[in-house]
């Protein structure tokens, strides 16, 4: 069983108030706090309550999500044909710092902000095509591929490509990966 000081920082990492807790494990906010601070020891069934209850919270109960669950469908990509103020343009009014480059239907590159602001910094470059900056394309995986998997790949990548028949059907982020493990909403308002 992990520690009671674990416990107290699953409880301040999701931002749930001590109350809350304290209510939904049916003690007072005194004894929760005596409890994590270690000066009352709990007994096994409360503390599997208040396990029970992060879990929920973070969604570790939840069933197993793949990476069709994270997805973010119809991803916004960037023609290689484009200039490089027009993918400025739109990684702006989206609010993106990466997008996947395509040629057809096709995805050939990726681009971030780095690759934009290196090309950026030449005044001449402005005429530039995204083709021609593009860095190597996201890895891409099927729908059913494992969320807890996605973690490793994404601490090497800005994004993953959730591909079906070889067609983009989608993008998963860091920011989605981690929404979907803590049990957060997966959807975002769009801009």
């Amino acid at each position: 069983m992990e520690s009671l000081k674990e416990l107290r920082k699953r409880r301040l990492s999701l931002g749930i108030p001590l109350g809350e807790m304290a209510r939904a494990v049916g003690r007072s906010d005194a004894t929760l706090s005596r409890i994590e601070r270690g000066q009352i020891q709990p007994s096994y069934d409360l503390v599997q309550r208040m396990v029970r209850f992060l879990e929920d919270r973070e969604g570790v109960a939840a069933p197993h999500l793949t990476a069709g669950d994270l997805v973010q469908p119809s991803p916004i990509t960037v023609d290689g044909s484009a200039t490089l103020l027009a993918a400025a343009n739109l990684m702006e009014e989206r609010a993106f710092s990466q997008l996947p480059v395509v040629e057809g239907s096709v995805v050939t590159g990726s681009l971030s902000e780095s690759a934009l602001l290196r090309a950026l910094a030449d005044p001449a470059a402005r005429r530039t095509r995204v083709r021609e900056v593009q860095e190597p394309a996201y890895p891409q995986v099927d729908e059913g591929f494992p969320a807890e998997l996605l973690a490793a790949v994404l601490t090497r990548y800005p994004a993953v490509l959730v591909v079906v028949r070889g067609e983009l059907k989608g993008i998963v982020t860091k920011t989605d990966l981690i929404r979907g493990l803590r049990g957060t909403p997966l959807t975002r308002a769009r801009p």
